[in-house]
């Protein structure tokens, strides 16, 4: 049986509720949705799409440099409450991932509401080497 471990780190925002940052299952590490919150004080960053983008993915980052071991992102979901802010995502998302080994599956939907008011969230799949 696999062995299933919890990954946390003070880099990215406590949970707000009744899970972790991040489940270690077998090879596969599962980060919960990040939005654009300071962990220093549990607000959401103020710029907009731009600084909450980039915020989620210095969050992911952490947390998966909290893994301790080599991974690769297989998965990323991201969710939008406004469509139009895509590209600019994508932009972001392709500088962050600009060094990835290889690229993962990704789906992109738009929602209609975010906690805390957020313009993004972002979870994602990585498997460790």
């Amino acid at each position: 049986m696999a062995t299933i471990r919890t990954i946390e780190t003070n880099e990215a925002p406590k949970p707000a509720g009744p899970y972790a940052q991040a489940v270690v299952a077998g090879d596969l590490c599962f980060v919960s949705g990040q939005i654009g919150i300071d962990p220093a004080n549990g607000t959401l960053v103020d710029g907009g799409i731009h600084a909450e983008a980039t915020r989620v993915f210095a969050h992911i980052s952490a947390i998966l440099k909290a893994l301790g071991a080599s991974y690769d992102i297989v998965q990323t979901e991201i969710f939008l409450i406004d469509i139009d802010e895509f590209s600019i995502v994508n932009e972001l998302y392709t500088a962050w991932r600009a060094d990835a080994t290889i690229l993962p599956a990704r789906k992109t939907v738009a929602v209609a509401a975010l906690p805390l008011g957020a313009h993004i969230e972002v979870a994602c799949v990585a498997q460790l080497r």
